[in-house]
């Protein structure tokens, strides 16, 4: 099994997975609570709801 014969660094690894970030957009979905677009798996920022309940208290201005 081969093994490498030195570390990586984290720059030479960061510079390799660079591209992968530009390949694919964030997932974003239209939060059930207010209609405005948000990333998945987080609390909207609009609103501050995930998954039908109030997270984070955002007060209205």
């Amino acid at each position: 099994m081969p093994v490498p014969k030195k570390k990586t660094s984290k720059s030479r690894r960061d510079r390799r997975r660079a591209h992968d970030k530009l390949a694919f957009p964030h997932a974003t979905r239209t939060c059930p609570q207010c209609g405005e677009p948000s990333a998945m798996h987080r609390v909207c920022a609009s609103c501050g709801f995930y998954q039908g309940k109030e997270v984070v208290h955002i007060p209205i201005e």
